[in-house]
């Protein structure tokens, strides 16, 4: 049996190697065809949710300290969220000239 140049050489032994064949025939087909496109939809998925959540972290972060606002409006803000207390707050203000 002759082997041209448009014949598969592994296709005379029953070995396919067609697109949709991995090796020695194992086929995969549409298995391998789903697992792939689920996997890359996973990893798209991931990148647009991480960007959103930077997105949003960083707005939160950037809206509770306006650059317009006074040191005593932070002090008050920070003594209305309850991180400091009462003594810490009279002590600041002080300290801030009021």
């Amino acid at each position: 049996m002759a082997i041209t140049i448009f014949q598969d050489p592994f296709s005379q032994h029953g070995y396919g190697m067609d697109p949709w064949m991995w090796g020695w025939g194992f086929h995969v087909g549409w298995f391998f065809l789903i697992v792939m496109v689920a996997f890359w939809v996973a990893v798209i998925l991931a990148v647009i949710l991480l960007i959103r959540w930077l997105v949003i972290s960083t707005r939160r972060a950037v809206r509770t300290v306006k650059p317009g606002d006074s040191a005593l409006e932070i002090l008050r803000m920070r003594y209305a969220k309850g991180e400091i207390n009462k003594e810490e707050f009279e002590e600041k203000k002080k300290g801030l000239g009021y």
